[in-house]
């Protein structure tokens, strides 16, 4: 493209385009500031420019078998070829394939998968089946949904109720959807319950069992949390935490709802974060990973004995749809993507290539802003950065540290998004090489920004 064909595109996206949680003015301010990337091949991402950036963020943390695999495009190109949309009260091989091998990988092999096109709306079917399921066993007054505070379950009304966090800003849309509570969200290097106790009580899964008691059991219907927390600031609870809110969502029938949107297939170092602790959920919502973002594909796993449930008559269906869920295409392209992550043993590599990562982080302690290391379970890793390493004081919010550290990796060729947090979440396809590179340009980067201060 030439250097006239780029400015004309960046006007167009300037006067049409309308970039999600941006201000567009900052890009009419400042059109070149708008990074188009036209294509990638493995883990790096090439803009118009012709530069390369290494997509240490996954995209939006969905990247399995990274950029420009051949055998997906060849598998959607077939796909387009056959039944390019499901027919009303009907389906397709492809979508029935990806059902039964998306409950083949799952805790519970006898699940029912229903599909939909992206994270949210599985987090909102999964709480509509949870409250439905209620009301088919005469469970009328189960509404409440308890979830953990600063949690991001997506951009609907719904789902911006459950957590509040990440990018749903929920104060900016009025009144949100009536029950829902939020509780104490795990983390283990900031803990508001036991911080003072200099380990882990467990108080933030009791707290969920005082909440219920509070509310009264007969009027919550499901609980619902990431098994790792990526919004939170990427925190792997106690090993104890999700076998405990297990016994106690059974001990008051409460339907527990695992959202493994980033977590699922292989992420973790295993295909669903919950098999860590063998935790079974009731309800586990997947989206991202699932097709590697080549095609919108997601949906709900849900456990054989829910499920059935629903079966019967009228008053057992489950009224929702959605116009493109379990797309035939899209179902093509996660049958394909699915095919190379067990072909090519990423998951297994995610769990190698995880531990090196968080073992090479290590070295950047010698910075004395950086508080605290996570990781060791899968590609899934963070560096949080501090005031005060011994308070663990943030830095100013004015200091507008996430933007200054977001430009700083994007020198050395690391793309992602960073707060006080440096989100690690590299495609599973990483190899030790890769693992050097983004270690080595981190390390840069905090002495740049030491020299900054």
């Amino acid at each position: 493209m030439t250097e006239q064909g780029h400015e004309d595109l960046r006007q167009m996206a300037v006067d049409h385009f309308w970039l999600p949680f941006h201000q567009m003015q900052d890009f009419a301010d400042s059109p070149n500031s708008l990074r188009i990337y036209e294509s990638g091949e493995g883990c790096w991402l090439k803009d118009i420019e012709g530069r390369r950036i290494f997509d240490m963020m996954s995209g939006m943390w969905l990247q399995a078998v990274g950029y420009g695999r051949k055998e997906i495009a060849d598998a959607v190109y077939e796909a387009m070829q056959g039944i390019t949309s499901n027919p009303w009260g009907g389906s397709n091989p492809n979508t029935i394939r990806l059902s039964a091998k998306i409950a083949s990988l799952a805790p519970d092999k006898g699940s029912r998968v229903f599909l939909t096109n992206g994270g949210a709306e599985s987090n909102e079917v999964a709480i509509k089946i949870a409250k439905k399921y209620h009301r088919i066993r005469g469970e009328e007054g189960r509404y409440k949904v308890i979830s953990r505070a600063g949690s991001y379950h997506g951009g609907t009304h719904a789902t911006m109720a459950a957590g509040g966090g990440g990018i749903a800003a929920p104060g900016d849309y009025g009144p949100l959807q009536p029950g829902n509570i939020h509780v104490t969200q795990p983390n283990e290097y900031r803990c508001a319950l036991c911080a003072e106790n200099g380990s882990c009580t467990l108080d933030c899964a009791r707290e969920v069992e005082q909440v219920i008691e509070k509310e009264g059991p007969e009027t919550v219907a499901a609980f619902i949390g990431e098994p790792m927390s990526i919004t939170g600031g990427v925190y792997c609870p106690h090993d104890d935490y999700w076998p405990s809110i297990r016994e106690i969502c059974d001990r008051y029938g409460v339907l527990m709802i695992l959202d493994e949107v980033v977590t699922g297939y292989g992420r973790t170092g295993k295909w669903f974060a919950s098999m860590h602790w063998d935790v079974q959920p009731d309800i586990t919502t997947m989206a991202k990973q699932l097709s590697s973002g080549y095609l919108p594909a997601a949906g709900a796993i849900v456990r054989k004995d829910v499920a059935d449930t629903f079966l019967g008559g009228e008053d057992e269906k489950f009224r929702h749809l959605y116009t493109y869920g379990g797309h035939p295409i899209a179902a093509a392209a996660a049958l394909a993507n699915l095919k190379i992550i067990e072909d090519e043993n990423l998951v297994e590599n995610s769990a190698e290539m995880g531990q090196y990562l968080f073992e090479r982080l290590q070295v950047l302690h010698r910075h004395p802003f950086v508080g605290d290391i996570r990781g060791g379970k899968g590609l899934f890793a963070a560096v949080e950065l501090v005031k005060d390493r011994e308070t663990k004081e943030r830095f100013p919010a004015a200091m507008g540290i996430g933007d200054m550290i977001t430009d700083l990796l994007d020198t050395h060729d690391l793309l992602t998004r960073a707060d006080n947090v440096i989100p690690i979440l590299p495609p599973l396809i990483t190899t030790s090489d890769d693992v050097d590179f983004i270690v080595e340009g981190i390390d840069r980067a905090l002495s740049n920004f030491a020299s900054n201060l």
